[in-house]
C-alpha cells in the first residue's frame, strides 16, 4: 500500500529575530504598515510540504512517494530524499526555473512572517495523479500550486482514492469554491487553530457541515496540543515537552506525518494523535524541516516515556 504526498517542493531559507514582532507593530497604522528587521541568522534548508511529510514518514519505516515540480537547482535535494526511502519518481524539473523558496523570519516567541516564492511549482497544476503507477492507496494533498490542490482533490474523487485534505497556508489563495470541493468528501481534513477560523470565514461552512463531510478533522493548537474529531468522538492530544525549541517550521508536517503512518498500521486515533505529537516535537528540537533524524526503536522508546500503548507500537519494530 503507498501514500502519495502532493505539496509543495522548496528549499527554505530560515531566520531568526532578535526581539519580538508585536513591538514594533503600531495597531493604528496598520492600514500603512513598513517594518524591516534585521536578522542575526539564516540558514538554507531542504523543505516544502510534500517531502517534510514524506522525510518524516520514511523515518517511522513507510516507502511515501512525492510528486511535484521542482528546478534545476533541485538533484542534490532528491539524493538526499532518494537515500531517506522517499520515492522521488514523480518529482518532475522544470528546465530553466527554480525550486521554489520559502522565506520565514521567526523572533523570539515563536511567531513567524514568511514569504513563497512559487517558481517551478506554479507547473505542478499539470501533473497528474492519474500516471501515478500503480494507483496510491492514499494521497495527501498539501499546500501547493492551488491549480494542482484542485486538480489533485478532483482526480482523488474521480480515482476513488481517499485523500487527506490540508489547505493550511494556501487557504487565502485558493478560491472559496475550489476549498469547499477539498473538503466535500476529503476523508480527512487537517488545519492549525488559526487556519481553523480562515477555513470557516472563507467556505462559509459551519464546523457542523464540515464534519458532516469528513471522517476525520484534526485540529493542530500549538502548546494546547491538538484535537482529532469524528462524527462519533473528540481526543485531546496533548504536546510532548521538547528537550529544546530550535525552529517552529515544519513541525505540522510532521505531526501529520506521524499521524498519518499510525493511521496506515491501522491503530487508533488516540494513538495516532499521540505518535504525530512525538513526531512534530522531534522536528521543533532541530532547526529545518528535514533535521530531525530517529530510528523506529527510538521513537517508540521516547514515545512509551509519555504515553502508554499498551503494546501497539511493537508493529513498528
Amino acid at each position: 500500500m503507498t501514500v502519495l504526498c502532493s505539496g509543495s517542493i522548496a528549499y527554505d531559507y530560515l531566520m531568526t529575530f532578535p526581539g519580538h514582532f508585536k513591538d514594533h507593530i503600531l495597531q493604528e497604522r496598520l492600514e500603512t504598515i513598513s517594518l524591516s528587521f534585521l536578522v542575526d541568522s539564516m540558514n538554507r534548508q531542504r523543505g516544502g510540504t510534500a517531502p517534510n511529510i514524506a522525510y518524516s514518514m520514511a523515518l517511522l519505516g513507510d516507502k511515501p512517494q512525492v510528486i511535484g515540480t521542482v528546478g534545476e537547482d533541485f538533484e542534490s535535494y532528491r539524493a538526499w530524499l532518494e537515500s531517506k526511502g522517499v520515492d522521488t519518481t514523480y518529482i518532475k524539473v522544470i528546465e530553466g526555473d527554480y525550486t521554489a523558496s520559502f522565506f520565514v523570519n521567526t523572533d523570539q516567541s515563536n511567531a513567524q512572517i514568511a514569504s513563497f516564492y512559487s517558481g517551478a511549482m506554479s507547473y505542478a497544476k499539470d501533473l497528474s495523479i492519474a500516471a501515478v503507477k500503480p494507483k496510491p492507496d492514499f494521497v495527501i494533498i498539501s499546500p501547493d500550486d492551488p491549480g494542482a490542490m484542485s486538480r489533485s482533490v478532483q482526480e482523488c474523487k474521480d480515482l476513488g482514492i481517499d485523500y487527506l485534505y490540508d489547505p493550511s497556508q494556501q487557504i487565502v489563495r485558493v478560491d472559496p469554491a475550489d476549498l469547499i470541493a477539498g473538503v466535500d468528501g476529503a476523508h480527512s481534513l487537517f488545519v492549525n487553530e488559526y487556519e481553523c477560523e480562515l477555513l470557516l470565514k472563507h467556505t462559509g461552512l459551519s464546523e457542523e457541515q464540515i464534519m458532516n463531510q469528513v471522517q476525520i478533522w484534526v485540529v493542530t493548537c500549538g502548546n494546547n496540543g491538538s484535537k482529532i474529531r469524528t462524527k462519533d468522538a473528540e481526543y485531546h492530544i496533548p504536546v510532548v515537552k521538547p528537550e529544546q525549541i530550535l525552529d517552529p517550521t515544519g513541525v505540522g508536517d510532521a505531526f501529520r506525518a506521524g499521524f498519518v503512518r499510525g493511521y496506515r498500521l491501522g491503530l487508533d486515533l488516540q494513538t495516532c494523535g499521540q505518535m504525530g505529537a512525538l513526531a512534530a516535537t522531534y522536528c521543533l528540537e532541530q532547526k529545518g524541516t528535514q533535521s530531525h533524524d530517529y530510528t523506529t526503536e527510538m521513537f517508540v522508546t521516547r514515545y512509551r516515556k509519555h504515553f502508554d500503548d499498551e503494546g501497539k507500537l511493537d508493529i513498528l519494530l
